[in-house]
């Protein structure tokens, strides 16, 4: 196992719905440590710059809109091999293919609604970390509970 750092983004409806604590609890449970967390308003540039690679699709519009419609949680998660567990965690995109027991499969309800975003891959999450924090607002510690993990 390699420890690595991710991206995971909580999208508009889990804060209205008032989730997030629930959300971010499964992350803490899992063994996740979060090195940054921030609420924030997504400008539209940065949406569209974040959602680029589906720029061509007819979801984009709809996905751009939504994800700067209200406030998200953005937040740099890190532990051993997080890409791949928290994507795990989340479940799969389309609503009808999340199993229960993941993020998707006991949340959300509709796939143009998704509730989480998670990096796919080592260079995505180096990209989207850069465009969502910079390096100061990262933080390291240590972990007292990290050997329980």
């Amino acid at each position: 196992m390699s420890v690595q750092r991710t991206f995971t983004m909580l999208k508009p409806g889990v804060l209205q719905r008032r989730i997030v604590g629930e959300i971010l609890s499964r992350i803490e449970k899992k063994g996740f440590k979060i090195i940054g967390l921030k609420l924030m308003q997504i400008p539209r540039s940065l949406a569209e710059t974040h959602y680029e690679e589906h720029k061509e699709r007819p979801f984009f519009g709809d996905l751009v809109g939504y994800v700067t419609s209200s406030p998200v949680v953005a937040m740099v998660v890190e532990g051993d091999d997080v890409i791949s567990l928290l994507r795990l965690l989340a479940g799969k995109t389309k609503v009808e293919e999340a199993l229960p027991g993941t993020i998707r499969g006991d949340y959300a309800t509709q796939t143009q609604l998704n509730i989480i975003h998670a990096s796919d891959s080592p260079e995505s999450a180096v990209r989207e970390i850069g465009l969502f924090f910079e390096e100061s607002e990262l933080i390291d510690y240590e972990d007292g509970n990290a050997k329980w993990f």
